[in-house]
């Protein structure tokens, strides 16, 4: 049963099934420019570093300042330019270079801006499975437990933030648990 029927994704996920392995179910997260909830903290806090960041640097500039010291607030300046906006592309690009796939033992995430990673679960062995559906029908599957203290402030769009593995922001999610739940009763021996 073929629950998405993007050829581009499938061939893509084809180079990572193993012989005799077909493919159930693929899909990718919603694309463009994305606010979650954890933008209530992020916004304001973005536009008042990038705001401290940008008087600091012109008053430095201003004052005639040594050169250095114009160069050791640049990098509060990008951090906070990329805070404010520059997340934002950053996981609309991560978004738009993941797919998903789905088959009868593993559950295979392909994603990557720079270089592409690729995750595989053992859909037996998976620990945790936990979603989150929205009114539309799309949602989230978190395909493990999140140890972190700070997992109810997810900041996506953060390079380096280790996430739990997750079917983001896909469609009809609901129907994307079930195939899941159905391969685990399949594969109870």
């Amino acid at each position: 049963m073929l629950i998405n029927n993007n050829f581009d994704i499938q061939d893509e996920l084809q180079h990572e099934l193993i012989p005799g392995e077909r493919l159930l179910w693929s899909g990718r997260p919603k694309t463009g420019i994305i606010f979650h909830s954890s933008d209530i903290f992020l916004i304001p806090f973005s536009l008042m570093w990038g705001g401290f960041a940008l008087y600091w640097e012109s008053s430095v500039i201003a004052s005639d300042a040594p050169l250095i010291a114009c160069f050791l607030g640049m990098p509060f300046v990008f951090a906070g330019l990329y805070v404010i906006v520059g997340r934002f592309f950053y996981d609309k690009q991560l978004r738009a270079k993941t797919i998903y796939g789905i088959t009868s033992n593993r559950i295979i995430i392909k994603s990557g801006v720079i270089k592409k990673t690729v995750n595989v679960l053992n859909i037996k062995t998976l620990p945790n499975l936990t979603i989150s559906e929205k009114a539309d029908g799309s949602g989230n599957i978190k395909l493990a437990v999140n140890n972190n203290p700070f997992s109810g402030f997810t900041v996506y769009g953060w390079p380096g933030i280790k996430e739990v593995p997750e079917l983001r922001l896909i469609p009809d999610v609901r129907s994307v648990f079930n195939l899941i739940l159905k391969q685990q009763n399949n594969n109870i021996t």
